[in-house]
């Protein structure tokens, strides 16, 4: 398996050792899982070469509807 050396803060090493810990992992192992979470949550390449790019009929702008049928919000 390839190596990667990663320069990580003070702070930020020692998280990821406390974390490692608790979760009973390597923080290679705990690094790992990150990063694999962190890349299947991305959008796929070319997803914003998408835009438009459905000429169904169903897919069209309904006439009559604007913003301004919206319901106001709340303000909090």
């Amino acid at each position: 398996m390839p190596q990667l050396s990663v320069y990580l803060d003070d702070r930020t090493i020692a998280q990821a050792r406390e974390n490692a810990r608790i979760s009973n992992l390597s923080v290679s192992k705990l690094i790992t899982k990150a990063l694999d979470k962190y890349m299947s949550t991305q959008w796929p390449d070319g997803f914003e070469t998408l835009f438009g790019s459905v000429s169904d009929e169903t897919f069209q702008r309904q006439p009559g509807v604007s913003f301004s049928s919206d319901v106001k919000r709340e303000t909090l």
